[in-house]
């Protein structure tokens, strides 16, 4: 039983490293498009910026849950 608990330890991790790729993604595809998006539209920059930021928290969000699921279903 000993060797069941290594592996259940070493499946947590490997799903929070799974879990950390679509945030990654998503933050990368978020600044991308808005920088993007503020060097067509200098005039729009703010209302460009608000938005990132909203986007960012919700993405980091997601990978917040991701980093406490393992513990909240841990044993």
């Amino acid at each position: 039983m000993q060797n069941l608990a290594e592996v259940t330890g070493s499946v947590a991790s490997i799903g929070y490293g799974l879990a950390a790729i679509g945030p990654g993604i998503g933050l990368g595809l978020i600044f991308g498009n808005s920088v993007q998006a503020m060097a067509r539209q200098p005039e729009a920059a703010g209302l460009v910026r608000t938005n990132m930021f909203i986007g960012l928290a919700v993405t980091e969000a997601l990978a917040l849950i991701g980093i406490v699921m393992p513990f909240v279903f841990g044993r």
